[in-house]
């Protein structure tokens, strides 16, 4: 269908042209030819806005309708090409943004999908779950159930933004950090001013603040940096004393307040407060000279069959005396061995679960009840559906183990479907194969939560599988939503493998660069202002 098309400029007349056919350079084109002009040179501008070359987009997806008016301008042949180079810039930018949006809204969105799955009680639909520990490994439950998501939020994409900071994508790191900081804040302002996982976080947004240069939030970092150190002396104490107890006399936080030195410095300096920043900075390299690991050392404990990040940690966790940092290493291979009996044992109980299946509310049967019964010489099975059918209710499953009606009528539906079972397994045994072969050993995310009576810290770790969604027969769930796998099995494995310490785990290469620079930048100031 044609329209009109008004064109004003370099070349008057009217167009008739089809609005859903035509694109911008065909238009170009048209005007060109009329006006003696190769298309490079002109410049079309609509509704106060220049028309670029977009993916071929017709004059109808550009808003132009019938009668509109085009301004024509000449502009050089290079400046053209310029105009169009800007344009495709501005619109590569536009959809970078766009999908880097989507991106981040996934990430949103698996995340809470995963928090929903691993903290109501449901039956996991992976061969893992993710769990609250403390320092030392043991699975705590914080607050009400709403508290529990938030932190587990909170812990999971911080996890996430760490993995960000170290691939040095400070941007999608920051926003990710803002929704941890965000669903940090739903949870009890008491119970959250316990842990330290918000003061590193405030510490983390800073350094991304820092490593984007961008000097229009130094205001507001010094705000964040002034929070982290109170919630970092609240949990840790003065002079990280609690902290140091909780690791047996190691010594984690060196990197750490390295790192808040060094900010609390540059943002003094940048403020006008010379004197305090030469402090802070001279705090922070004298804490970087304690992180120096001689080669000595290090080749003597790896030598002994230690990996070299985990020799650098222990003597720098143990002020480079080798006695203790063999002490230390010792003690964490011990630590992780039975982290990964737990996470063994754990696995198959949530195999355990799903063979069960769910009850009315979507729960899981509860295994620690299910133990319990199971001890007093009730049959297994029996006593998984009697829990299944009481929604967990001990005492009421008891009442019906011990009613011989009830029994007897729990007992024909667990035969009934184990019977069932197995005549799947007769009817197609290589697809029960595969899902077996599917269900791999699985370790728990964590996060470190204080236990009761300590303090410090939280972070969200663990050493977890690739989710999958293989489940046992007989399974239920409540949760029908379209599950996003790729980003689920992202977080999942940023959370692999981190443990207690891996918040204090930095690379200080470069925030020894930066100490140098700003001591640079004091002497410099100095020297002008002595000259002056």
């Amino acid at each position: 269908m044609s329209s009109q098309l008004r064109i004003a400029g370099t070349w008057a007349g009217t167009l008739t042209l089809d609005f859903t056919t035509t694109t911008v350079p065909m238009l170009r084109s048209e005007i060109g030819i009329r006006s003696n002009l190769e298309p490079d040179s002109i410049n079309l501008i609509f509704a106060g806005r220049i028309l670029r070359d977009e993916n071929d987009k017709s004059l109808s997806e550009l808003g132009v309708k019938n009668n509109a008016k085009v301004l024509a301008t000449k502009v050089s042949k290079v400046e053209g090409k310029k105009v169009e180079e800007e344009g495709r810039r501005v619109e590569m930018v536009r959809r970078e943004e766009e999908e880097r949006g989507k991106r981040l809204a996934r990430l949103k969105a698996a995340a809470a999908a995963l928090v929903e799955r691993h903290s109501d009680g449901s039956v996991p639909l992976e061969d893992y779950n993710i769990e609250l520990e403390d320092q030392n490994g043991q699975k705590v439950n914080m607050g009400s159930e709403t508290d529990q998501r938030a932190i587990m939020m909170g812990l999971m994409l911080h996890s996430k933004a760490k993995k960000l900071i170290e691939d040095q994508e400070y941007k999608d790191a920051l926003d990710v950090l803002e929704m941890g900081e965000e669903a940090f804040s739903l949870c009890d302002p008491k119970l959250i001013a316990g842990i330290d996982n918000v003061p590193f976080l405030q510490i983390d947004m800073v350094w991304c603040y820092f490593m984007l240069r961008d000097i229009s939030l130094l205001s507001e970092a010094g705000e964040r940096l002034k929070k982290a150190r109170e919630g970092i002396e609240r949990s840790h104490g003065k002079d990280a004393s609690r902290v140091r107890m909780l690791q047996e006399g190691s010594s984690p936080e060196i990197a750490l307040y390295l790192r808040l030195e060094l900010l609390e410095g540059v943002v003094a300096f940048h403020g006008g407060q010379l004197e305090k920043s030469r402090r802070l900075l001279t705090f922070a390299q004298s804490r970087l000279s304690k992180l120096q690991v001689s080669d000595e050392a290090l080749s003597l404990l790896v030598s002994m069959g230690y990996l070299d990040y985990e020799v650098k940690r222990a003597l720098w966790m143990n002020s480079q005396d080798i006695d203790s940092a063999l002490t230390f290493l010792e003690r964490e291979k011990e630590r992780n061995a039975k982290k990964y009996e737990e996470d063994l044992r754990r696995q198959k109980e949530i195999m355990e679960q799903k063979l069960y299946g769910t009850n009315s509310l979507g729960k899981a049967v509860d295994i620690q009840r299910l133990d319990e019964l199971t001890s007093m010489g009730f049959e297994r099975e029996i006593v998984a559906e009697s829990l299944r059918r009481n929604e967990n209710d001990f005492q009421k499953a008891l009442d019906d183990l011990t009613s011989f009606e009830v029994h007897s009528i729990i007992q024909i539906d667990v035969e009934t479907r184990k019977r069932k079972r197995q005549e799947r397994l007769r009817e197609d045994p290589l697809s029960q194969s595969a899902a077996a072969s599917e269900s791999s050993p699985a370790s728990v995310s964590h996060g470190d939560v204080p236990a009761s009576g300590s303090s410090p810290e939280s972070t969200s770790h663990g050493h977890v599988p690739p989710p999958h969604s293989s489940e046992a027969s007989g399974s239920s769930t409540s949760h029908s939503w379209n599950r996003d796998l790729e980003m689920e099995k992202q977080l999942a494995h940023d959370i692999d493998g981190v443990d207690a310490v891996s918040d204090y785990d930095l690379d200080v290469s470069r925030e020894a660069e930066a100490i140098a620079e700003y001591l640079a930048l004091l002497d410099l100031t100095q020297q002008h202002s002595t000259s002056q």
